[in-house]
């Protein structure tokens, strides 16, 4: 089915010609209160991500957080051993890692303006459900989700006063492994600081996946297209692109999880809308540990191709919806530093593309219009999921107890 231009697009372009394209980094507006005036307002808007260390000083604590995840990094019935050990042994690796791009992750910076400019263009295209206020929860660094939600708390949402938010998921592709997680840590801050009364609390909805978006597909092509302008013309039509996500483990995969399977669809629908012109694939990056991962894997893959004599190769971040250490070290630095290459580039990232912006507020809105509290997917568990923090989290945010 051929992919229309972002829905976004003709609403909101003006607005954001106007706001989507300053070179400066938006502050957050002032808190927001529930004496604000709007018919179905204020509403606030919480991007969910995995976040990163904005400092080196920060890195032991983040792969504390995140080794500590079962979710993301299922080690066993050792976790609590092992996740530490490896966090420790890692440390000074990744530090010197996130020293080599800058000292930190812009991971936060970014998060911070795409969802500051999301709710300018949010506010005229959704008036009735404005002011639209944004929040930035991470899972394993900061602004982390305890801290975010105390702050909704204190900003006037929850408590009573019949509020509502929106958890949106800032991984386009759903796994239980990052969208999941996030929702299982803001369930548990829910539960710990509000209570267990649905009446009484934040009314939350989920933005829980969007893999084909025409707004993400279109600004990815884009970004692909200006790249491959760079080659020969003669060259041009036979650069392979390789479209890079961050791989799973395949005990996660083999329970079901539909991650691969979304991935696939943005790579189908981005190739879709570039009309198939060069060759491609899709491979997996940042293995972490012994067990088995799903691949190919990015850096075997170009080494491969490097072998075979070619070297005209566009890697494309697929599922990270800005720069951070996997696009900047991982693949800049180690695949395409190490394979010495002039023809192996990698295409931008989304990071402050007005486009993409557009894209989101246009997801934001046709959610808020739909009334909708979840995807019907989300309701479906993975066919060997057997977690009950999994479950009472689906069953809270589907509003309702019919899980499929």
């Amino acid at each position: 089915m051929p992919l229309m231009k972002p829905a976004a697009q003709s609403s909101a372009s003006g607005l954001t010609r106007r706001v989507g394209q300053r070179s400066t980094f938006a502050s957050f507006a002032p808190p927001v209160m529930q004496d604000t005036t709007g018919s179905k307002g204020p509403t606030a808007i919480v991007f969910l991500n995995m976040g990163g260390p904005s400092t080196t000083g920060e890195v032991g604590d983040f792969l504390s957080r995140l080794f500590a995840d079962a979710d993301l990094i299922p080690l066993g019935r050792l976790q609590s051993y092992l996740g530490p050990l490896i966090s420790r042994r890692r440390t000074p690796k990744i530090k010197e890692q996130y020293a080599a791009i800058g000292g930190g992750s812009p991971i936060r910076k970014w998060s911070e303006y795409q969802s500051s400019e999301m709710c300018k263009l949010l506010d005229k295209l959704s008036p009735e459900t404005a002011p639209h206020k944004p929040y930035v929860a991470f899972r394993y660094a900061d602004p982390l989700t305890g801290e975010t939600y105390s702050k909704l708390l204190e900003d006037g949402f929850g408590r009573g006063r019949g509020s509502r938010a929106v958890a949106f998921t800032q991984y386009p592709q759903y796994s239980c492994s990052t969208t999941g997680s996030s929702l299982n840590e803001l369930w548990k801050w829910r539960n710990r600081l509000e209570g267990k009364n649905e009446n009484m609390g934040i009314k939350w909805s989920v933005i829980d996946r969007w893999p084909v978006h025409p707004g993400l597909v279109n600004t990815i092509a884009e970004n692909v297209e200006k790249q491959l302008a760079t080659y020969p013309t003669e060259r041009k039509g036979d650069v392979i692109l390789l479209f890079s996500a961050h791989s799973l483990p395949m005990s996660v995969v083999n329970r079901g999880d539909p991650y691969p399977a979304e991935v696939a669809a943005t790579v189908h629908a981005v190739m879709q809308r570039l009309n198939f012109s060069n060759p491609y694939r899709l491979v997996w990056q940042s293995q972490v540990g012994p067990s088995a991962w799903l691949g190919a894997q990015t850096s075997i893959a170009v080494e491969e191709y490097v072998k075979k004599g070619q070297t005209d190769l566009i890697l494309i971040p697929i599922a990270f919806t800005s720069d951070h250490i996997e696009t900047l070290y991982e693949l800049d630095k180690e695949v395409i530093g190490e394979a010495g290459h002039e023809g192996i580039k990698r295409s931008e990232s989304l990071n402050g593309n007005p486009v993409f912006i557009e894209a989101l507020a246009d997801i934001a809105h046709k959610h808020l219009m739909s009334g909708e509290s979840c995807s019907m997917q989300m309701r479906l568990r993975c066919p060997s999921c057997r977690s009950e923090k999994c479950l009472h989290q689906k069953k809270f945010f589907a509003g309702r107890g019919d899980l499929l």
